[in-house]
């Protein structure tokens, strides 16, 4: 990995994706937030109670890895520890977004996931899950440890009963990322009057996930969970993309 950015290289790219996550409407009144790793255990950050959109430089925070406020005169946002959490579990991790893209989240608060890729592309910018886990509250160890235990095999999440989550090397990966869950539900719904999506071959998957990994290896930190296997909830499981888009819209519409 690359040198941590300093706070104050960092802070306008923290503002700019603060503002496109307010202009692609992804975002609303207050929802959604922004961070980055600056080394030391510690993070700059949106603060509470801020749209997006009206985001500055000189409203950023610091944040330390509980979540505290070490600079900045603003207060931390409560879904700090779901940041955190990302942070924690993967090393590779230097940026990670929330946002509540409609389609996207259309999909989370339905309770279904993509399922079985079927689109090449996306699988070398997404590896070849995104998955869905179950809703929890902000600050809730069981969100944790489903957080963590997602990003082990993925960097986009979709947050049941909330909106999506994506981590990566910096920001933009971040952005660019969201963008595409968010691209890849609207095609998945499109799809549906079509006939439903078609899941690629196991074997292209396989292919396409493996040049996933070496563009952007994973760095796990072991033992970061807060809770035991056995307590946690299981996650929601892909099956079949075209059935699940299928109950998803008897759902939407």
């Amino acid at each position: 990995m690359s040198e941590y950015l300093t706070t104050e290289q960092l802070a306008p790219e923290v503002v700019r994706v603060a503002h496109a996550l307010h202009a692609n409407g992804w975002v609303a009144n207050h929802d959604g937030n922004v961070t980055a790793a600056i080394g030391d255990g510690r993070y700059i950050a949106t603060p509470t109670a801020i749209s997006k959109g009206a985001t500055k430089v000189s409203m950023l925070i610091v944040v330390n890895g509980d979540g505290e406020v070490i600079e900045g005169s603003r207060g931390s946002f409560s879904e700090i520890k779901m940041h955190l959490a990302a942070y924690k579990c993967r090393g590779d991790v230097r940026a990670v977004l929330h946002a509540h893209p409609p389609t996207a989240t259309a999909f989370a608060v339905s309770g279904h996931s993509l399922g079985t890729p079927f689109m090449a592309e996306p699988i070398v910018s997404l590896g070849p899950e995104v998955p869905l886990i179950p809703f929890g509250l902000p600050g809730e160890p069981a969100l944790d440890s489903s957080i963590a235990e997602a990003l082990e095999r993925a960097d986009a999440v979709m947050l049941g009963n909330h909106g999506v989550l994506t981590v990566g090397p910096d920001l933009d990966t971040c952005l660019l990322r969201m963008e595409l869950v968010e691209h890849l539900c609207k095609i998945a719904l499109a799809a549906h009057q079509l006939g439903g999506t078609k899941p690629l071959p196991q074997s292209v998957i396989q292919k396409l996930s493996e040049k996933h990994a070496k563009l952007f290896p994973r760095d796990i930190i072991r033992g970061h969970r807060s809770l035991e296997s056995s307590t946690r909830p299981s996650m929601t499981s892909k099956g079949d993309g075209d059935r699940l888009v299928k109950e998803a819209l008897r759902r939407l519409l």
